[in-house]
């Protein structure tokens, strides 16, 4: 499996949570007055919207719970082959019917100027609820990771990486959509190509991110 983390740039682990889990932090998440109260909306180049909520840092909530669970922190030290710190967690929150896209990106492409001097970073995304095409499921470019950072500028609210790179590179690399059921977690590399497209369904897309150094 770290193999294949560094070969393609992300992994997928089916079941890192348990659907009990899943189900208490749902009902948590949904009903947290101060998650939404502090969430931001994101406008993607169409106009739709989707709201994310951040913490830089940890607290005695569920979320900073599984950012420190073992489950995730021993993983990503076995992945990136080092200790690591917590950088901070997000929700992500698409609403059914207007929960906006996230342009193509790498995480490293706007973290290396808030001063991170190494890509020796990387996420892991938790579904919370079912992630898949219907909802605008996480997209990853396989082994773009390897392509080193690129220039990233201003796309609506948010950082995009340079199209025209992205397109060479859609040329040659795998596009593969993570379909997931609650509880399975994807880890993917600070420089993994990654977006995701709006929610035109009737269901939430709700996941938790969180993202170490």
């Amino acid at each position: 499996q770290v193999a294949q983390f560094h070969e393609d740039g992300y992994l997928i682990i089916p079941g890192l949570f348990n659907e009990e889990e899943m189900e208490v932090m749902g009902k948590i998440a949904h009903a947290d007055a101060e998650l939404d109260k502090q969430a931001l909306d994101r406008h993607d180049k169409e106009g739709n919207t989707t709201r994310i909520s951040l913490k830089n840092s940890l607290s005695d909530d569920i979320y900073s719970a599984v950012s420190r669970c073992r489950r995730i922190v021993d993983s990503m030290e076995q992945l990136l082959g080092d200790e690591v710190y917590h950088y901070h967690h997000k929700m992500t929150m698409k609403e059914p019917f207007v929960g906006g896209a996230w342009e193509w990106h790498q995480d490293y492409g706007y973290w290396y100027n808030n001063g991170c001097l190494y890509p020796d970073m990387a996420s892991v995304m938790i579904a919370v609820d079912r992630a898949n095409k219907e909802n605008g499921c996480l997209q990853v470019l396989r082994g773009s990771h390897k392509l080193g950072r690129m220039e990233h500028g201003v796309v609506a609210d948010q950082t995009g990486a340079d199209m025209s790179r992205v397109d060479e590179a859609m040329k040659i690399l795998d596009l593969v959509y993570v379909e997931m059921e609650p509880g399975t977690a994807c880890f993917f590399h600070s420089n993994t190509l990654h977006r995701s497209d709006a929610n035109y369904s009737p269901h939430s897309r709700w996941t938790l991110i969180c993202c170490y150094n």
